[in-house]
Protein backbone atom coordinates (compact mmCIF):
# COMPACT_ATOMS: atom_id res chain seq x y z
CA UNK A 1 0.00 0.00 0.00
CA UNK A 2 1.27 3.66 -0.89
CA UNK A 3 1.98 6.23 2.04
CA UNK A 4 -0.61 8.12 0.87
CA UNK A 5 -2.88 5.82 0.58
CA UNK A 6 -2.41 4.29 4.40
CA UNK A 7 -2.59 7.98 5.61
CA UNK A 8 -4.15 10.50 3.48
CA UNK A 9 -3.63 12.74 -0.12
CA UNK A 10 -3.40 16.64 0.10
CA UNK A 11 -6.91 18.11 0.10
CA UNK A 12 -7.48 19.35 -3.52
CA UNK A 13 -8.65 22.36 -2.02
CA UNK A 14 -5.82 23.20 0.70
CA UNK A 15 -5.43 26.46 2.03
CA UNK A 16 -2.05 27.67 3.25
CA UNK A 17 1.22 26.65 3.28
CA UNK A 18 2.11 23.69 1.70
CA UNK A 19 4.06 22.64 4.17
CA UNK A 20 1.56 22.96 6.88
CA UNK A 21 -0.94 21.28 4.73
CA UNK A 22 1.39 17.78 4.54
CA UNK A 23 2.97 18.39 7.97
CA UNK A 24 -1.59 18.21 8.94
CA UNK A 25 -1.79 14.74 7.43
CA UNK A 26 0.81 13.55 8.92
CA UNK A 27 -0.13 14.92 12.59
CA UNK A 28 -3.49 13.61 11.84
CA UNK A 29 -1.91 9.87 11.09
CA UNK A 30 -0.09 9.85 14.25
CA UNK A 31 -2.72 10.84 16.33
CA UNK A 32 -5.29 8.39 14.82
CA UNK A 33 -2.89 5.76 15.12
CA UNK A 34 -2.31 5.04 11.39
CA UNK A 35 1.42 5.90 12.41
CA UNK A 36 2.44 4.25 15.57
CA UNK A 37 5.12 4.79 17.59
CA UNK A 38 8.77 3.61 16.03
CA UNK A 39 7.17 3.53 12.46
CA UNK A 40 9.82 4.70 9.97
CA UNK A 41 8.85 7.53 7.52
CA UNK A 42 9.82 7.08 3.82
CA UNK A 43 12.58 8.87 2.16
CA UNK A 44 12.26 12.14 1.22
CA UNK A 45 12.51 11.71 -2.37
CA UNK A 46 9.67 8.94 -1.80
CA UNK A 47 7.55 11.69 0.22
CA UNK A 48 8.00 13.97 -2.75
CA UNK A 49 7.28 11.75 -5.52
CA UNK A 50 3.93 10.59 -3.93
CA UNK A 51 2.87 13.91 -3.21
CA UNK A 52 4.47 15.76 -5.95
CA UNK A 53 6.03 18.21 -3.24
CA UNK A 54 9.43 20.02 -2.88
CA UNK A 55 12.15 18.14 -0.55
CA UNK A 56 11.83 21.92 1.49
CA UNK A 57 8.26 21.38 1.75
CA UNK A 58 8.95 18.08 3.30
CA UNK A 59 11.83 18.74 5.66
CA UNK A 60 9.65 21.85 6.79
CA UNK A 61 6.92 19.64 7.59
CA UNK A 62 9.28 17.09 9.04
CA UNK A 63 11.27 20.04 11.67
CA UNK A 64 7.96 21.51 12.71
CA UNK A 65 6.57 18.09 14.11
CA UNK A 66 9.90 16.98 15.05
CA UNK A 67 9.84 20.41 17.09
CA UNK A 68 6.73 19.53 18.73
CA UNK A 69 7.70 16.17 19.67
CA UNK A 70 5.73 13.89 17.35
CA UNK A 71 8.79 12.73 15.32
CA UNK A 72 12.53 11.94 15.88
CA UNK A 73 15.89 12.10 13.22
CA UNK A 74 18.35 9.69 13.68
CA UNK A 75 21.43 10.61 11.46
CA UNK A 76 21.75 7.57 8.94
CA UNK A 77 18.72 6.27 9.94
CA UNK A 78 16.16 8.11 8.99
CA UNK A 79 12.78 10.06 10.35
CA UNK A 80 10.83 8.16 12.97
CA UNK A 81 7.42 8.53 15.15
CA UNK A 82 8.25 9.34 18.39
CA UNK A 83 8.50 6.34 20.69
CA UNK A 84 6.66 8.06 23.63
CA UNK A 85 3.69 8.62 21.24
CA UNK A 86 0.43 6.82 22.27
CA UNK A 87 -2.49 7.50 20.68
CA UNK A 88 -5.32 7.67 22.61
CA UNK A 89 -3.65 7.47 25.69
CA UNK A 90 -5.51 7.93 29.20
CA UNK A 91 -4.69 11.27 30.78
CA UNK A 92 -2.92 11.39 33.64
CA UNK A 93 1.11 11.29 34.91
CA UNK A 94 3.11 7.90 34.33
CA UNK A 95 4.38 5.31 36.94
CA UNK A 96 7.80 6.41 38.39
CA UNK A 97 10.79 5.26 36.45
CA UNK A 98 13.45 2.71 37.62
CA UNK A 99 15.87 5.01 39.09
CA UNK A 100 19.35 5.58 37.82
CA UNK A 101 22.56 5.87 39.68
CA UNK A 102 24.51 8.58 37.84
CA UNK A 103 28.07 9.30 39.14
CA UNK A 104 29.24 12.85 39.59
CA UNK A 105 33.00 11.93 39.19
CA UNK A 106 32.79 10.89 35.53
CA UNK A 107 31.87 13.13 32.29
CA UNK A 108 29.59 11.05 30.23
CA UNK A 109 26.46 11.71 28.16
CA UNK A 110 22.75 10.93 29.13
CA UNK A 111 23.20 8.86 26.12
CA UNK A 112 26.61 7.10 27.45
CA UNK A 113 24.40 6.66 31.13
CA UNK A 114 21.24 5.01 29.64
CA UNK A 115 23.23 2.23 27.37
CA UNK A 116 25.16 1.25 30.01
CA UNK A 117 22.35 0.58 32.28
CA UNK A 118 20.98 -1.78 29.14
CA UNK A 119 18.03 1.72 28.53
CA UNK A 120 17.06 2.97 25.19
CA UNK A 121 17.90 6.77 25.21
CA UNK A 122 15.84 8.84 22.96
CA UNK A 123 15.99 12.38 22.43
CA UNK A 124 12.37 14.66 21.55
CA UNK A 125 13.55 18.09 20.11
CA UNK A 126 12.12 21.06 21.96
CA UNK A 127 14.12 23.75 20.41
CA UNK A 128 17.72 24.25 18.29
CA UNK A 129 18.95 27.51 17.08
CA UNK A 130 22.10 29.58 16.35
CA UNK A 131 22.76 33.22 17.19
CA UNK A 132 25.52 35.39 19.00
CA UNK A 133 26.02 34.69 22.54
CA UNK A 134 24.15 36.39 25.27
CA UNK A 135 25.44 38.16 28.32
CA UNK A 136 24.76 35.43 29.89
CA UNK A 137 26.01 32.84 28.25
CA UNK A 138 29.41 34.97 27.89
CA UNK A 139 30.00 35.50 31.41
CA UNK A 140 29.50 31.56 31.85
CA UNK A 141 31.26 30.14 28.90
CA UNK A 142 33.36 33.03 28.90
CA UNK A 143 33.50 33.89 25.61
CA UNK A 144 33.73 37.64 23.36
CA UNK A 145 30.80 39.55 22.63
CA UNK A 146 29.70 38.52 19.31
CA UNK A 147 30.39 34.76 19.71
CA UNK A 148 28.51 32.47 17.63
CA UNK A 149 26.57 29.52 19.17
CA UNK A 150 24.40 27.10 19.21
CA UNK A 151 21.38 26.19 21.52
CA UNK A 152 19.34 23.29 21.71
CA UNK A 153 16.62 22.04 24.08
CA UNK A 154 15.37 18.22 24.00
CA UNK A 155 13.55 16.60 26.02
CA UNK A 156 15.49 13.13 27.33
CA UNK A 157 13.78 9.54 27.47
CA UNK A 158 14.60 5.97 28.40
CA UNK A 159 12.79 3.61 26.96
CA UNK A 160 9.78 5.89 25.99
CA UNK A 161 9.68 7.66 29.64
CA UNK A 162 10.54 11.14 29.99
CA UNK A 163 13.43 11.73 32.52
CA UNK A 164 15.26 14.95 32.13
CA UNK A 165 14.92 18.63 29.89
CA UNK A 166 18.12 19.68 28.78
CA UNK A 167 19.16 23.14 27.26
CA UNK A 168 22.73 23.41 26.38
CA UNK A 169 24.90 26.31 24.78
CA UNK A 170 27.82 25.37 22.29
CA UNK A 171 29.83 27.71 20.75
CA UNK A 172 29.58 27.62 17.35
CA UNK A 173 33.49 26.37 17.17
CA UNK A 174 32.96 22.89 18.70
CA UNK A 175 30.35 21.37 15.64
CA UNK A 176 30.15 21.62 12.06
CA UNK A 177 26.96 23.25 11.63
CA UNK A 178 23.62 22.70 13.73
CA UNK A 179 22.47 19.95 12.32
CA UNK A 180 25.74 17.81 13.16
CA UNK A 181 23.70 17.10 16.42
CA UNK A 182 21.59 13.58 16.28
CA UNK A 183 20.17 11.51 19.19
CA UNK A 184 23.86 11.90 21.27
CA UNK A 185 25.26 15.73 21.67
CA UNK A 186 28.43 14.17 23.15
CA UNK A 187 28.83 11.85 19.87
CA UNK A 188 28.49 14.68 17.73
CA UNK A 189 31.03 16.87 19.78
CA UNK A 190 33.18 13.40 19.58
CA UNK A 191 32.87 13.46 15.83
CA UNK A 192 34.12 17.22 15.63
CA UNK A 193 37.16 16.41 17.70
CA UNK A 194 35.46 18.81 20.20
CA UNK A 195 34.59 16.44 23.22
CA UNK A 196 34.87 18.54 26.61
CA UNK A 197 37.58 16.53 29.13
CA UNK A 198 36.66 18.07 32.39
CA UNK A 199 33.59 20.30 33.81
CA UNK A 200 31.96 21.49 37.09
CA UNK A 201 28.80 21.12 37.68
CA UNK A 202 26.28 21.76 40.54
CA UNK A 203 23.17 20.26 42.07
CA UNK A 204 20.46 22.08 43.39
CA UNK A 205 16.89 20.57 44.24
CA UNK A 206 13.65 22.47 42.78
CA UNK A 207 9.72 21.99 42.09
CA UNK A 208 8.98 21.38 38.33
CA UNK A 209 7.11 24.57 37.03
CA UNK A 210 3.89 23.69 34.84
CA UNK A 211 5.89 23.59 31.54
CA UNK A 212 8.10 21.62 32.86
CA UNK A 213 6.19 18.81 34.88
CA UNK A 214 3.98 18.81 31.38
CA UNK A 215 6.86 17.59 29.70
CA UNK A 216 7.72 15.25 32.03
CA UNK A 217 4.81 13.93 32.84
CA UNK A 218 4.66 14.59 36.44
CA UNK A 219 2.66 16.52 38.52
CA UNK A 220 2.71 20.39 38.69
CA UNK A 221 5.17 21.18 42.08
CA UNK A 222 7.29 18.02 41.56
CA UNK A 223 10.62 17.44 43.21
CA UNK A 224 12.96 18.03 40.60
CA UNK A 225 17.25 18.19 40.44
CA UNK A 226 18.86 20.94 38.36
CA UNK A 227 22.38 20.55 37.03
CA UNK A 228 24.00 23.49 35.54
CA UNK A 229 27.43 22.26 34.06
CA UNK A 230 29.97 24.00 32.35
CA UNK A 231 32.57 21.65 30.20
CA UNK A 232 35.96 22.59 28.66
CA UNK A 233 38.39 21.06 26.17
CA UNK A 234 41.81 19.83 26.91
CA UNK A 235 43.19 23.37 25.91
CA UNK A 236 41.22 24.97 28.11
CA UNK A 237 38.60 26.67 25.79
CA UNK A 238 34.81 26.19 26.60
CA UNK A 239 32.91 23.18 24.90
CA UNK A 240 29.24 23.78 26.60
CA UNK A 241 27.43 25.20 29.05
CA UNK A 242 23.93 23.11 30.34
CA UNK A 243 20.68 23.16 32.37
CA UNK A 244 19.48 19.71 32.73
CA UNK A 245 16.39 19.23 34.86
CA UNK A 246 15.96 15.61 36.01
CA UNK A 247 12.85 13.85 37.70
CA UNK A 248 13.45 13.49 41.33
CA UNK A 249 12.31 10.08 41.45
CA UNK A 250 14.44 8.90 38.68
CA UNK A 251 18.14 10.05 40.07
CA UNK A 252 20.14 9.34 42.60
CA UNK A 253 23.51 11.15 42.24
CA UNK A 254 26.84 9.48 43.35
CA UNK A 255 30.56 10.64 44.13
CA UNK A 256 33.45 8.53 45.23
CA UNK A 257 35.21 10.83 48.11
CA UNK A 258 39.06 10.17 49.19
CA UNK A 259 41.32 12.06 51.55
Amino acid sequence: MAFADRIGALPPDGTGPLYLQFGAILRSAIERGALAPGDALPAERELCQEYGISRITVRRAIAALSDAGLLVARRGAGTFVAGSVVPHAAPGPAAAPARVEKSFAHLSSFTQDMLARGRRPESRWLARSDGLVTPDEALSLALSPGTPVYRFQRLRLADGQPLAIEHSTIPAYCLPSIEAVGDSLYAALEAAGYRPTRALQRLRAIPFLDAQAALLDVPSGHAGLLIERRAFLSDGRPAEVTQSYYRGDAYDFVAELGE
